[in-house]
């Protein structure tokens, strides 16, 4: 009997050989899928609860001294934005400035142990130095994972199916990100008053959460210097916000998080103390587990 009509199959381009009491046509996989099941590739997430949900924000300028962090100056001009903006979008927003880090994740307890069933989403913004897998709090760093464990799936029962958006403004490393071409252009105002220095803020890991529904936006790519202007704000948080003031209520997340990356890109540093970064770029990234699409459509 020829190997076809012994019912083999094949996985992964190894046949599987025959077994010795005669079973034939035994597949195997890596994991359970219902191939029967039909997935419709523009199912969206159901954003028709009462409340579009509720959006935290750490704003981090001072720092305790024995941390030896610089100010962040332009970082209350991102708080700002970010309030306006989120508002627009139908938020209930709750901003913090310098909080410890004890006091973070007792508003991060309170806000997972909270009762989301009525709410579209959860979204929260951490804007601050960070090192490692960490970001700074006042007077202490916190791993990152520590602000979204406690959302997952089986901890947060009422935020189990809905996305949960993470925005992370903080550097990833210590590299400047280098020009490719001559022609890079900047999306700064050319008006922009000479006070309004770029600076950076320290590094920060590209990490992420365990299950489903959640996307990580971060200001940077692994390994990188994220800028921030001091009057302006961060490159990011001021493209972002712009982005949802133009397309946030349209645009399908991920696209619109996309559209963000290309903006940023274009710039370049044109004004800092440390005159080797003049020229030097930034590309943002974000990682989605979103199993659907997102849309921040009008209520």
């Amino acid at each position: 009997m020829s190997r076809e009509s012994a019912g083999q199959q094949e996985i992964d381009s190894r046949k599987i050989p025959e077994k010795k009491d005669g079973d034939a046509g035994i597949t195997e996989t890596d994991g359970w899928f219902a191939m029967s099941q039909a997935l419709d590739p523009a199912a969206e997430y159901n954003m028709k609860n009462r409340r579009r949900g509720l959006a935290l924000i750490f704003n981090h300028d001072w720092f305790f001294w024995q941390l030896t962090l610089p100010e962040r100056r332009g970082t209350n001009t991102d708080r700002d934005n970010l309030i306006r903006r989120l508002t627009d979008l139908g938020f209930e927003v709750k901003s913090y400035d310098n909080l410890k880090a004890v006091e973070i994740l007792e508003k991060i307890h309170e806000a997972a142990m909270s009762d989301h069933s009525d709410a579209d989403c959860f979204l929260c913004v951490f804007l601050s130095h960070g090192e490692d897998n960490h970001v700074y709090a006042y007077d202490a760093k916190i791993e990152i994972q520590r602000l979204t464990f406690l959302f997952k799936g089986d901890k947060c029962r009422s935020l189990v199916g809905k996305p949960k958006i993470f925005i992370i403004q903080a550097c990833r490393g210590v590299q400047h990100d280098e020009p490719v071409m001559s022609t890079d252009s900047t999306d700064s105002s050319v008006n922009v008053p000479e006070t309004n220095t770029t600076e950076v803020d320290a590094a920060s890991v590209y990490t992420l959460p365990a299950g489903a529904d959640f996307v990580m936006c971060y200001s940077v790519a692994e390994g990188y210097y994220s800028h921030r202007e001091t009057i302006n704000g961060s490159w990011y948080i001021q493209d972002l916000c712009e982005a949802f003031k133009k397309y946030g209520a349209q645009l399908e997340f991920t696209e619109l998080l996309t559209l963000v990356n290309r903006k940023v890109s274009l710039r370049s540093v044109e004004n800092c103390l440390d005159r080797n970064a003049i020229g030097k770029k930034q590309v943002p990234c974000f990682a989605s587990m979103l199993t659907k699409k997102l849309y921040l459509r009008p209520k």
